[in-house]
């Protein structure tokens, strides 16, 4: 019962987190911007729609068949994703993005065997790890970051009462999806400075 309930609440997941990505990706080409209710009404839409089998070539949802993919999104990187529906969503810090691209470009090899160490092991109960998670939280808040710090207690909470099929920590905290968007954001970041630094160049250069 308890398995069954955990499937659905995942497919729930995938299923909004598409939509919202959908949501985007027509905001983006058509250069337009929708207000809450439309957003609303097109997640409710989109997410039934991936959400039920449709029959015919499909037994399964197209939500079951993307997760089959993707695999769970942790809860940081899904909560980010969702909080740019809301209209009074702000950029997040590029200093967040900086400690999300270091932390993955550490985790992942050594992860994966680069070393004896194994900071994945962390993830299963280290005292010393939660602290830094917790201790990261609170700078989040110090520095006026208020999301920052309800997205990661939600993600210890979450983590606390087993809301995913894993037991690790890293698994609610972390993906590769939210490591190549910190990564990916950096880059964008410093490629529009260095545009408006040549334009500025350009416009204030002598003659």
């Amino acid at each position: 019962m308890m398995d069954r309930l955990m499937q659905t609440i995942a497919l729930i997941e995938i299923s909004i987190s598409c939509t919202v990505i959908v949501i985007w990706l027509i905001e983006k080409i058509f250069q337009v911007s929708m207000p809450l209710s439309a957003r609303t009404i097109l997640l409710i839409l989109l997410g039934n729609l991936l959400f039920w089998p449709l029959g015919l070539f499909m037994e399964l949802p197209i939500a079951a068949y993307v997760r089959g993919v993707t695999g769970d999104l942790s809860i940081v990187s899904m909560l980010l994703l969702w909080s740019a529906l809301l209209p009074s969503s702000k950029p997040n810090p590029i200093a967040f993005k900086v400690v999300i691209a270091i932390v993955a470009v550490s985790f992942y090899p050594l992860a994966l065997g680069l070393s004896m160490l194994d900071p994945y092991a962390w993830g299963y109960g280290s005292i010393a790890f939660l602290i830094g998670v917790l201790v990261f939280a609170v700078i989040c808040g110090l520095t006026n970051w208020n999301k920052g710090l309800w997205i990661i207690a939600v993600a210890i909470t979450a983590w606390t009462f087993h809301w995913h099929e894993s037991t690790n920590l890293w698994d609610y905290l972390l993906d590769p999806f939210l490591a190549i968007w910190a990564i990916g954001s950096i880059v964008n970041s410093y490629r529009l400075k260095r545009r408006e630094r040549a334009q500025s160049g350009y416009l204030f250069r002598a003659g």
